[in-house]
């Protein structure tokens, strides 16, 4: 509930304080007075849209300064945004406003436009009559509608819109794996055909190339290195002269034996020679046996240089090296494998796809039922409502139709409207005046506030009749609101007089003994009936 109102340097208000209290307050004066000046103020405390236009002229800020009393709820709030509370028991906003900028502070402490919003759901529900514009709109119907519903009905809303994303992404995955299908087919064929030269070419030592190499160099050389293994041969084992290093070590060998029969201190040196004897013999039998192996076959040198013509042109199509090539071949195997799973985890999609929209249309057809229930009920409030607002033969109806499903459900909501008996229901925009529209954004204010509170264990003082005179008897202005948030009527009962007129104010009185109602009127009827009133005119105050 809304305690009191500090206005400095705001449109034409230089300093303004008010104090509020529960049941009815009215405020009225004459056109161009500031009453809704007022209003505004309290709507652009609580993060209203503002500009630097509604400055005060001549002023460089404008501070605006509202406090309400301190819910459970409000409480539970501010320690979720871990905002401390004020030693006295109220609530503090207050925002300024600068030509550069504006800051919006609760308790002290700034808040961004998020929290400001959902502060401002919890504190007031201002009804201007420039809102009979929504009326006409379907998703506001629509909204309206679901309000009336309550939480059970909110809560399946909640979930269609949860499936509904879920279903517009896997949807959405399903069709872009669609469109990058032939570009994965192109990249597939690509991948195999690298694949298939790579594998033909049976790469598996990294070192082939190296070893090719060596090979190469000494197929090239064969008969070169057969002359000069057999002068080795000779050289150490067996020539016509008999000069060979194994010839010649056998003769040292047998003249060292003869010398240590006389002085066995040369037997050392008999054992180096014969060592090197075995050794010099042993290298000649293995470079003869080298010599005899090979052999110059020009077609093992072709087959060669083949190979190694084969592996430099795949070098130079996947890699710098072998062993790039070699890791390339790997990384093509995990990619082609990584494809494979994707063409199957595209049926996937398209199955988890249509599992989700299954889904989401199960999920808007509870929806709509439990639409049509509250339909039901706020047509019998609603058309209860009219009557009592002087409309006694009005229709109205809440037409379901069906629509592509969406964040919000597979309904169209329209509010058909007859305000005369005879006439056919038709679209509320199309058939219902101005009058008849704010009387019915008053009665279906009145239907939505009433069903909240159904449920309260709190009850609010009832009328006998419809008579203003015995609603006056019964009201009590001390009454505690059952519903903190405050309810905010801005010339909403412009357009009528007389009976209706006074039919609006036993509705504003009736909505008065569940909430806090605020309400700017022209009418003296409402006036009358108001548990405070407060008279708005403008004093021009001349500075020397």
């Amino acid at each position: 509930m809304l305690l009191s109102l500090k206005i400095t340097n705001f449109a034409l208000i230089d300093y303004l304080e008010l104090e509020f209290q529960s049941g009815l307050n009215i405020l009225t004066g004459e056109t161009g007075a500031g009453k809704s000046i007022i209003l505004d103020a309290l709507d652009a405390v609580l993060g209203g849209k503002v500009s630097a236009k509604i400055i005060r002229t001549g002023a460089e800020r404008a501070i605006l300064e509202a406090a309400f009393v301190l819910s459970a709820d409000l409480i539970t709030w501010l320690n979720q945004e871990e905002i401390e509370l004020l030693e006295e028991p109220t609530l503090l906003c207050s925002r300024e406003i600068t030509a550069k900028s504006t800051r919006t502070r609760v308790n002290g402490v700034v808040i961004n436009r998020q929290q400001s919003q959902a502060l401002r759901e919890m504190l007031v529900e201002i009804t201007a009559q420039g809102q009979t514009i929504l009326l006409s709109r379907s998703d506001a119907q629509r909204d309206w509608l679901d309000s009336f519903g309550g939480a059970a009905l909110w809560q399946q809303r909640q979930i269609v819109a949860e499936l509904y994303a879920q279903k517009e992404r896997s949807h959405r995955l399903w069709q872009e794996r669609q469109q990058n299908e032939r570009q994965r087919l192109q990249h597939l064929d690509m991948l195999r055909y690298q694949l298939r030269e790579l594998e033909n070419a049976h790469l598996v030592d990294p070192h082939e190339l190296e070893q090719l190499e060596a090979e190469r160099l000494r197929l090239a050389h064969g008969v070169d290195l057969q002359e000069q293994s057999f002068n080795v041969y000779e050289a150490l084992y067996q020539n016509d002269q008999n000069k060979a290093g194994a010839d010649l070590l056998g003769q040292a060998e047998r003249v060292l034996t003869a010398m240590t029969e006389i002085d066995p201190q040369v037997l050392p040196i008999l054992e180096l020679v014969s060592s090197a004897l075995a050794q010099v013999e042993e290298a000649g039998r293995q470079i003869r046996a080298y010599g005899d192996d090979l052999e110059s076959n020009p077609e093992d040198l072709e087959q060669v240089e083949q190979r190694i013509g084969q592996i430099k042109q795949i070098c130079r199509k996947y890699g710098s090296s072998l062993p790039e090539v070699i890791d390339y071949l790997g990384k093509l195997h995990r990619e082609l494998a990584a494809i494979d799973q994707e063409d199957q985890s595209i049926e996937a999609l398209e199955q988890q796809a249509q599992a989700d929209l299954l889904a989401l249309q199960a999920a808007c057809d509870q929806l709509t039922e439990l639409r049509r229930a509250a339909a039901m009920a706020l047509e019998a409030a609603q058309i209860q409502a009219l009557q009592a607002l002087a409309m006694e033969k009005v229709g109205f109806r809440v037409g379901i139709y069906a629509a592509t499903p969406n964040s919000h459900g597979a309904d169209q909501i329209v509010f058909e409207f007859s305000p005369n008996l005879g006439e056919p229901l038709q679209p509320l925009a199309d058939t219902a005046s101005g009058g008849e529209m704010s009387r019915f954004l008053l009665a279906l204010k009145s239907s939505l506030k009433t069903n909240s509170i159904k449920n309260s264990s709190s009850k609010s003082n009832s009328l006998k009749n419809n008579s203003l005179k015995n609603s006056l008897k019964n009201r009590n202005p001390s009454v505690n609101p059952i519903n903190d948030r405050s309810m905010v009527f801005d010339e909403i009962d412009v357009g009528v007089s007389g009976r209706v007129a006074q039919a609006i104010a036993l509705q504003l009185w009736q909505l008065s003994q569940q909430s806090q109602v605020l309400c700017v009127t022209h009418q003296p009827i409402v006036a009358a009936i108001a548990d405070h009133h407060f008279q708005v005119r403008k004093q021009v105050i001349w500075e020397q």
